[in-house]
């Protein structure tokens, strides 16, 4: 097995983040390294300049999410983490796979509908192309498994698509260039929302710092974030029904289950009956206590910018060893000189 997944740099990097995303990389790397596979973690730095964007926070937010994956788990040892831009083999297979693509299928891509709004003749092409570096991105190191959600279904679909048809046109029956890479569907994510409205997603966008739990936030902010979070005056429920319109109270036991391991039903066999007065201080707790290495290490991480450069320049160079033969037989199957 060998798993390709992204994720773009983004900075103010949350509790939502780490439960949403960055814990379920940590347990494929291990998983997978058990059964002798192999992960490619890459920063999707040349995705990001897709929109509009700031240079000095684009390189800001780079270094930070290494530093977030790094503190969170991502191990160099077991998995390969990078950046895009380091890997020049990403842009050129984009461009070789430009001739294969078709403009009807990212017509009907809904991200660049979503993203382009109601301007959509004032988008990037970059952001109309994106999907082909996508594809890119996975068929490069012939991926068998790529992690997907409900939104990036679409996306796994046309780089299968474009492998299968770049395969039909221009390779031997059995002499593919392409492997066509299997969905990967990863641990159940929590779906983290916002201390302050319930019915939100935890964001960095919320102009409140109170909305939500940053993985820099130190033991004291966040215990007093969780205090002052968002609830109601009735008591939690022995049983998950009664969570039913109660944003607030739903969201807060999510998040203990998740950092617990529990079922929300069992969290609520625990708490039920008990008032947020209780509640909310044993959160606060597992929380601090979860978020406090990992903290402490991505505060010491964010730091050490040569640290954080040399990680990922060691893994680029992986990554270029990996993704070379797949290169080269693309040109040679294209009819391209070098």
């Amino acid at each position: 097995m060998r798993i390709v997944s992204g994720i773009q740099p983004t900075g103010n990097l949350h509790l939502g983040n780490y439960l949403g995303a960055i814990r379920n990389w940590v347990r494929m790397q291990d998983d997978v390294a058990e059964t002798g596979g192999e992960c490619f973690f890459f920063l999707a730095d040349l995705h990001a300049i897709s929109m509009p964007h700031t240079p000095a926070e684009l390189t800001a937010n780079t270094r930070e999410m290494a530093a977030a994956l790094l503190a969170c788990g991502v191990d160099t040892t077991k998995s390969v983490l990078f950046n895009q831009a380091q890997v020049p083999a990403h842009s050129e297979l984009q461009w070789l796979l430009n001739g294969t693509a078709r403009m009807g299928w990212l017509n009907r891509m809904t991200q660049f509908k979503d993203k382009s709004g109601k301007n959509r003749e004032g988008a990037s092409v970059a952001l109309f192309t994106y999907p082909v570096l996508q594809a890119a991105d996975v068929l490069l190191y012939q991926a068998t498994h790529v992690p997907v959600g409900d939104d990036q279904k679409q996306h796994l679909e046309l780089a299968r698509d474009i492998a299968q048809k770049f395969n039909n046109d221009f390779c031997a029956e059995d002499a593919p260039v392409f492997t066509l890479p299997e969905p990967f569907i990863p641990p159940e994510a929590a779906r983290i929302m916002s201390l302050r409205d319930g019915t939100a997603k935890m964001s960095k966008s919320d102009p409140s710092e109170m909305s939500r739990v940053n993985l820099s936030d130190d033991a004291d902010t966040v215990m007093k974030k969780v205090k002052k979070a968002k609830t109601d005056p009735e008591p939690l429920p022995s049983e998950e029904a009664g969570l039913e319109g109660r944003a607030e109270a739903k969201n807060l036991v999510a998040i203990y289950g998740a950092l617990s391991g529990q079922s929300v039903a069992e969290v609520l066999g625990e708490y039920g009956g008990e008032g947020f007065g209780k509640f909310k201080p044993a959160l606060g707790e597992l929380l601090v206590e979860t978020l406090r290495p990992i903290s402490e290490r991505f505060n010491e991480l964010k730091q050490d910018t040569p640290e954080l450069d040399r990680q990922l320049a060691t893994g680029a160079a992986k990554a270029r060893d990996a993704a070379a033969d797949t290169l080269a037989k693309t040109y040679e199957a294209l009819g391209l000189l070098r």
